[in-house]
This record gives C-alpha cells, structure tokens and sequence, in this order.
C-alpha cells in the first residue's frame, strides 16, 4: 500500500495523541519499583488512560492476523524480554530493567511510545545497553528529512549498535501510524544508507529499536506474546513517534517527563 503523508490537521492530531502517549509514561514512572507486580502498572495505566485522559488503550484486545487478542492495556518487557511483554503476576525486583509501552488513541489517532525503567539502581552493563540503544533511537530519528531514505534510518542505528557490540532485533520493526496502529511503511532498525523509501513531509512512523546485549536470535513466549532473547541476554527499546518536516522531523511523542535527546 502507498504511504500517504498526513495533512495539517491529521499532524495537530497526531500531537495530541502523541503528547498523552507519553504522558502516560511520565505518569507511571513513580510506580515503577522493586516490589510491584507488571500487571498493577497494567492496572494503573489502564486507569488513568481510560478515566483521566479519555484515551482508548490501542493494544488491549488488539489482534493482528495469527494472534490471539492481546490480553493487556500496555506492554511490560523485563531484562531478558525483547517486546510485547504481557503484564501479570511477574514482580520487579531490584536491578531490574524494563520497557513500558504505550499506544493510545484520542479522537481517532494513535500516539506510541515506549520508554526504559530501572528498577532500583542497574548494573554497569544494563545501564550501558540502555544509554546505547537510546542513542540508536535518536541517531536514527536524526536521519529523518524530505528526500532521505529509510535504510539512512535503520543503518545509523545498527552501526551504532554493532560498534558499542550489541546486536539489532530484525524480527521486529518500527512503522507508519495514523488512524491506524500499524501502517506503511515498516522501518527496520538495520540496512543501507540510500536504500528504501524516500521520505517525504507529512509522513508519520515510529523509530523503535530493539537492540540485545548478546546474539539477535528471539523467540516467542508460549503466550503467544511475549518475544525473548534466545540467549538469555538483556534487551532494551525505546520507541518515539515521528513525523517529517519540510525541514526534517518532529518528534510527536513528548511530554514534561520525555528524557531529552542526547
């Protein structure tokens, strides 16, 4: 399917949705401690999405063909979990990392984020893979401007990935978002610089790398969900919502509690 770039009024949209998105994620942070369970930061979003923000949680019950509804509001993904972690019973214990992400939809539109959470204070090499895959978000989101091309995205972030001996996710991509959770394009977070698509204003999609301490290799929980390193080895994602400028980009997912770019 074409990607068609977003109008005027579909971006000042997707602002809002992106804001409260993160917002979301700003609210949760205090939660996020040694002793609570997933699903209560479930329970909590869930909450404050649906009773305070006036937000449809986008995943809940969300079924992309050849899988079952997801059965959760948000997704939870601990140390070794790569993404699309369910919330349950698990509970968070000190050194801890966690990706907390977020898809809501206001008015139509759909704003997704994700974030990294320490759980007490995290080893040396947990904090390492998380600053590393933040820069690769950001080195990634960097190469968004009119003319550009997707693989100058995805091979920023694997250069830098691979230089720090970390290992990109490929299973699993970013994508363009709007009225719909996932539309055109996919973005891999890995290729060549001047191949893809061209990027042109308006066009909106996530930047989302899933980059592993070890070796690439996944596989999925028998949830039906849950996607793992194959090796046991941690793994972190962060994930911003973009859209192209005239100019180059406009991060649509920020918030008073987003960490600024490095």
């Amino acid at each position: 399917m074409p990607v068609v770039p977003k109008s005027s009024e579909e971006l000042e949209r997707m602002r809002i949705a992106g804001r409260l998105a993160s917002e979301v994620l700003d609210f949760i942070a205090p939660h996020v401690k040694a002793g609570v369970t997933t699903g209560r930061l479930n329970d909590l979003c869930h909450e404050y999405m649906v009773k305070v923000q006036g937000t449809v949680p986008a995943p809940l019950n969300y079924a992309p063909p050849g899988y079952k509804p997801f059965p959760k509001s948000i997704c939870t993904s601990v140390n070794h979990q790569v993404c699309h972690g369910v919330p349950g019973e698990r509970v968070l214990r000190a050194s801890d990392i966690v990706n907390i992400d977020v898809t809501v939809i206001k008015d139509g539109y759909h704003g997704d984020c994700s974030r990294m959470f320490y759980v007490g204070e995290p080893t040396i090499q947990a904090k390492r893979l998380v600053d590393i895959t933040f820069e690769c978000m950001w080195l990634g989101i960097r190469q968004v401007r009119p003319g550009a091309r997707l693989g100058d995205v995805g091979a920023a972030i694997q250069a830098h990935a691979e230089k720090h001996g970390y290992s990109v996710v490929r299973e699993f991509c970013g994508h363009g978002i709007g009225r719909r959770f996932h539309e055109e394009p996919q973005v891999l977070h890995y290729g060549k610089p001047g191949a893809g698509l061209a990027l042109e204003a308006g066009m909106t999609f996530t930047v989302e790398p899933m980059i592993n301490a070890g070796k690439a290799a996944i596989r999925e929980l028998a949830d039906g969900w849950t996607i793992v390193t194959k090796d046991h080895s941690l793994s972190a994602q962060w994930e911003h919502t973009v859209a192209v400028t005239p100019s180059g980009f406009e991060v649509l997912t920020v918030s008073a509690g987003a960490q600024p770019p490095p």
